[in-house]
């Protein structure tokens, strides 16, 4: 089997368990000592056969981040670049999710978390949800309205 092949099935593999971005693959293939000329065949190969293309993969990520993991769309647009996706794919992909917005994804982390704060004051739910927002690229606008809006449907 040559270096081609070998790579080729491992690309395949690599791509097995969750859709990926170019760049993934590439990094893939270059911590397996691929040179850049098999790596652009592979990739090549990959596109081709439509196994890659990073347009759907932006709009899969975007999918899995705002139903399973939701995050603020800042926090997925830099998770999006830092897998090599262009500015201008993601502009194009996330346009869809700003009409339900930030705000609607921090109440529905907040409805989800504040029952386990019931007990505690509401400065300490305010630290609580605060930081646990925070962490999933939440601004603090946004932070303090979803949990203001929250506690006030709660009293």
């Amino acid at each position: 089997m040559g270096d081609f092949e070998r790579f080729y099935n491992k690309a395949l593999r690599f791509l097995s368990f969750r859709p990926r971005s170019e760049k993934e693959i590439s990094d893939k293939l270059k911590t397996q000592k691929a040179s850049p000329v098999i790596i652009e065949k592979v990739i090549s190969k990959l596109k081709e056969q439509k196994f890659l293309n990073d347009e759907e993969f932006a709009k899969w990520w975007i999918e899995q981040r705002t139903t399973f993991k939701p995050r603020s769309l800042r926090l997925i647009k830099l998770e999006l670049r830092q897998k090599g996706i262009s500015k201008e794919i993601i502009e194009s992909r996330i346009i869809n999710q700003e009409s339900r917005g930030d705000l609607e994804r921090a109440k529905e982390l907040v409805k989800k978390r504040i029952e386990k704060f019931r007990d505690l004051s509401k400065k300490e739910i305010y630290q609580k949800l605060g930081s646990y927002l925070a962490r999933r690229g939440f601004d603090w606008e946004t932070i303090k309205q979803a949990i203001d809006e929250s506690l006030f449907k709660r009293v």
